[in-house]
């Protein structure tokens, strides 16, 4: 659908162009408690293609070449335990690639907190050989498109590549582009730091779950044009916990020359933990194991079990770090803070917020009476302030007439956070000008549970995906959905082939700027805005500065 006038709004509910994919959810994942089996009835037997450890052999649906579970790591246990990532042995003849692999070790605790994602979420086998990736080509030829690299989200403590969501199929097939998507070490298994106690064996015992994810991009570097893909346009892109991981590999020097663009959707790793405070809550970890510094190797021979049950079951290590470390040679500084991360100063970015993103917990009661709504404000905003706090509600409700106290807190939550955060690295970005930046808002509203979530955490994954059938449970079934699909999915395959996420069927998106913020709009309407939360950003800032 051709755009006449660039500078106007698109509205989704009139988009009737044949672009957008309609297509029905294509399989159906077992609910059993692990999906080892999955249904491989409605596929074929599809192409063959190399890899540095040897071949594999994938499926084809919808006419894409599907590779799932494809080491590039090997088993993480017993030796390897706590150990920088290892390459896979090498295997003879044609290995299947028809199942997912192992996720890694989630910890007892990992939920989701909206039964919508959880929808998403196949709960496949735990195990310590969970370096494994999904490739999704439209073929296994020399056409060097686009890659697409997924960062799963659940922070650096759950999940995996394998959610139904992040099924890289109807995305490879309309637009043409290689996805990706990568499982990686979690939780104590990713981020235990032992390089400043150990000694020289340990000496790269640190920030594990991030090496796993540079090992991934140095496997798709090495073989990703056996499957169709370009190893010189690489785009790492992850939402949440995967905007996190997105942001901080931009700080890692190992993986900088190994992706060229970056996308960070409601998440983000401005600073990290520094190596004081990670080797304290390690000393508390083994103090409660009973091993001292030179006794490591201890920690290879134990059980996965036990590791988790020292750490979950005492409530003394509640604290522990579980994420990236300053360790000052891997990650050498923190990745955003004071500025931009230098490695990466020439690479494209997109960092953006959904409107309402805690409205995923729960979800959430429908009302919010005007006496909750102002202890909120107040005492999770204002620092106390019962003044300020009222004000800020007034300026919401001017900003929104109409939209019920529920909605209203939610929207200024997500300014306060994730939004700020997606702002603040635009304008790192920017203030280092050597390459542009894109920020964008989703504000499409869901209608499931009776219109209680809004636009609320994961729900843009579906439509960058082009996976609105697959997710219904989070995105309802109105036909309306797939102009939305289109238009994102179709930005996030420009940016991925150029840099540049402008296409035809949207208005033109400009690069960033701290004199006017654009930011496009993603929502019943698709439009671009300057600064659309300018009185709210700046009213937050001031009470930010006075804390």
């Amino acid at each position: 659908m051709a755009n006449k006038n660039k500078n106007t709004s698109v509205n989704r509910r009139s988009f009737l162009g044949s672009t957008a994919l309609g297509t029905a959810g294509f399989y159906l994942a077992s609910q059993a408690p692990f999906s080892m089996a999955q249904d491989l009835r409605i596929s074929e037997v599809g192409q063959t293609a190399s890899t540095r450890s040897g071949r594999v052999r994938g499926l084809m649906r919808e006419g894409v070449q599907q590779f799932w579970g494809v080491p590039y790591g090997a088993p993480t246990d017993g030796a390897n335990r706590f150990m920088p990532p290892k390459a896979p042995t090498a295997w003879s003849g044609v290995r299947d690639a028809f199942q997912i692999g192992n996720r890694c070790y989630q910890g007892p605790n990992a939920f989701e907190p909206s039964p919508v994602v959880l929808a998403m979420n196949r709960q496949e086998q735990e195990g310590e050989d969970c370096l494994n990736l999904n490739v999704f080509t439209p073929a296994a030829d020399n056409r060097s498109r686009p890659v697409m690299v997924w960062m799963h989200g659940g922070g650096h403590r759950y999940g995996s590549g394998n959610y139904l969501m992040y099924d890289g199929t109807l995305l490879a097939k309309k637009e043409d582009v290689v996805v990706v998507s990568v499982s990686h070490r979690l939780n104590i298994f990713g981020y235990m730091h032992l390089a400043d106690i150990g000694g020289e064996k340990w000496a790269e015992s640190t920030n594990l779950g991030t090496q796993d994810l540079v090992a991934a991009l140095q496997w798709v570097h090495d073989n990703i044009a056996e499957f169709g893909g370009d190893p010189d346009r690489v785009t790492i892109f992850g939402q949440s916990g995967g905007g996190g991981k997105t942001s901080s590999l931009m700080g890692v020097p190992t993986a900088s020359t190994l992706f060229h663009r970056a996308i960070a959707q409601s998440g983000s790793t401005i600073r990290g933990m520094t190596a004081d405070d990670a080797n304290e809550g390690v000393s508390r970890y083994l103090n409660k194991l009973g091993i001292n510094a030179n006794q490591l190797d201890r920690l290879q021979a134990l059980s996965p079990q036990q590791i988790e049950d020292a750490l979950y079951g005492d409530p003394d290590l509640n604290s522990f770090p579980m994420g990236p470390v300053i360790d000052g040679n891997f990650i050498p500084r923190h990745p955003w803070d004071p500025s931009a991360p230098a490695y990466t100063a020439d690479v494209p970015f997109m960092a953006g917020s959904v409107e309402t993103e805690n409205g995923w917990i729960g979800p959430p009661p429908y009302e919010l009476s005007d006496g909750d709504m102002l202890n909120l404000f107040k005492n999770r905003i204002s620092n106390g302030n019962e003044q300020q706090a009222r004000e800020l509600i007034s300026l919401y409700q001017g900003k929104f007439p109409g939209r019920r106290n529920r909605m209203l807190w939610l929207t200024a939550e997500s300014d306060n956070t994730r939004r700020w955060s997606a702002q603040y690295l635009n304008r790192m970005k920017y203030e280092q000008g050597s390459a542009p930046s894109y920020l964008y808002l989703f504000d499409w509203h869901s209608p499931v549970h009776d219109n209680r979530m809004g636009s609320y955490h994961t729900l843009e994954i579906p439509f960058v995906f082009n996976n609105v059938d697959v997710a219904a449970s989070m995105t309802g079934a109105d036909s309306s959905r797939y102009e939305l699909a289109h238009v994102m999915s179709a930005a996030w395959a420009a940016f991925a082939r150029t840099g540049d996420p402008n296409h035809a069927d949207m208005p033109t998106w400009a690069p960033f700027t701290t004199e006017n913020y654009p930011t496009m709009m993603f929502g019943d309407e698709v439009r671009a805005e300057n600064d659309p939360n300018k009185d709210a950003r700046l009213a937050l800032a001031a009470i930010r500065q006075e804390a």
